[in-house]
């Protein structure tokens, strides 16, 4: 489904990736909910991806 397209493969992977994990972590860590260093697990809850510290 996501990240996947018949015509090209797997090539859509890496704008998927950016737009469901990267793009949002990148927002809760300038919002301040993650401390400098911090280990972040990324899992999916309900369709939906969350973050957590480790």
């Amino acid at each position: 489904e996501i990240g996947f397209d018949p015509t090209y493969g797997a090539r859509p992977l890496k704008r998927a990736i950016q737009q469901e994990i990267e793009n949002p972590l990148s927002l809760e860590i300038l919002e301040g909910k993650f401390k400098d260093g911090s280990e972040i697990r990324v899992g999916l809850e309900r369709g939906n991806v969350t973050f957590s510290a480790a």
